[in-house]
Order: structure tokens, then sequence, then C-alpha cells
């Protein structure tokens, strides 16, 4: 996936009303962006930190959206929640998600459970159907080790539970965490920071839910789907 506009750097200000962020960008102008990402960000969003914007199109109410934060040593994280789905649309399209090679047909945002939508649907000749839901990962505390989820999501919770009802029904459930920053090696679940989505995670493994971890190649031009990553204890 890439940009559609270059990108712009700048620092943060502040961020705040969750989709609202003051920048100087590095030409001295004062902008407010959109911040399409509605968690908590935590240890991405501090005032100071190079970021970078990408121009909106015009007739837009704010004129910039923010995408990448700087990490560091050459790192990067994506702030933009609604790139994964994106990412992960084009790495099926192409094959290369290895969990679920073989499947002919995928289809986004289809019904399941009680009042949920599921990411992608994948169906194909011998093959029982695989629900897939998308999670975007960009929290990071000690090491190399991203953490999922950055904030409580209840909502995430019913999702692990709604998918482990499919697999009770005959059909293969896939949680895909994309870690949207390029400082991480593995993944494990932030269970002090939600314990009801650890133990609603357990439940669905423990039910035949499949977890894979992807990462992602970040740059200035764009995101994409890079390889798998280990899940950690």
């Amino acid at each position: 996936m890439d940009f559609t506009r270059p990108l712009v750097r700048g620092r943060l200000v502040r961020r705040y009303k969750r989709f609202l962020a003051d920048v100087i960008l590095d030409d001295g102008r004062e902008v407010t962006a959109h911040c399409p990402n509605p968690g908590a960000m935590l240890g991405l969003a501090e005032p100071g930190a190079a970021i970078w914007l990408e121009p909106a199109p015009s007739g837009r109410k704010l004129g910039f959206g923010w995408r990448l934060v700087e990490l560091g040593d050459g790192h990067l994280a994506g702030i933009d929640t609604g790139v994964p789905n994106r990412i992960v649309a084009e790495a099926l399209a192409e094959g290369r998600v290895p969990a679920l090679a073989g499947y002919a047909a995928v289809r986004p945002e289809v019904r399941y459970g009680e009042r949920s939508r599921v990411d992608f649907l994948l169906t194909g000749p011998d093959l029982p159907d695989a629900y897939l839901e998308v999670k975007n990962v960009h929290l990071r505390r000690e090491g190399t080790v991203a953490e999922f989820p950055d904030c409580v999501t209840a909502r995430g919770a019913r999702h692990l539970r709604e998918m482990a009802e499919m697999v009770a029904a005959g059909h293969r459930a896939v949680t895909l965490y994309v870690v949207q920053r390029t400082d991480c090696t593995a993944l494990r679940l932030a269970a002090d920071l939600d314990p009801g989505y650890a133990a609603a995670f357990a439940a669905a493994r423990a039910a035949g839910v499949e977890a894979a971890v992807h990462a992602t190649t970040i740059e200035r031009r764009g995101v994409r789907l890079a390889g798998p990553l280990p899940l950690a204890p």
C-alpha cells in the first residue's frame, strides 16, 4: 500500500479529542491534522515526537492526516488503524499469508455472529471457510516485543468469542495481528492492560481459534505486510 501523496515531516505539539493533532511542520507552519486512531497510542503521541503527515485531498476539513511516527535508529511506526486491513487485503490477493494459502476467494466485511462483521471471509475448494479478523498492533514497552491491546477492548473480546463459535460450527477462524512498527520481533498479550481480552484469547485458542502475527515493512512511501512473527509467552 503506497501513500497517495508524499509525506511531510513535523513535530507533534499535542494529540487531543482522540482524532486531532496539532503539529509544527519542519517548514514552520502550524497545522491541525486528523489522527486516524481512536486508541491509547501509548508511547507514540508524546509532545515533540517526530511524525509524518500525508496532505489531504482538496475539500477536506483538515489539510493533513497523521501517518507515521519516528522511533529512533531508523525505525518507524504506523498509527493509522485502517492500514492493516488494506495491506492484509493486498497480501491475501498476492498469496503472501502462509497460514491462509489456497483460498480462491476473499470477501471483506461479511456479517457473522450476532452483531459483528468479520474483516475477511475466505472460501475455496475443499477447504473450510476461514473467518479472518485483523488487529492493529503498535504498542511496545520493553525489549523488542510488541503487545496487544494497548487499552481495554470489550469489542475485541467479543470478536474472539464469536470466532470460537465459528470453529464450533465447523469453520476456521483466524486472528491476524499486524505489528505496525519496525522495531519488534515478537508479540505477546498485554494482560495487565486488559485481562478480559487475555482471558478471551486463551479461551478462543483452546476452542480452536488460530492466531497469526505478521511484521510490516514501513517506509515513507507506504506500508506492506511482511513475514510472520512468533507469539511470545
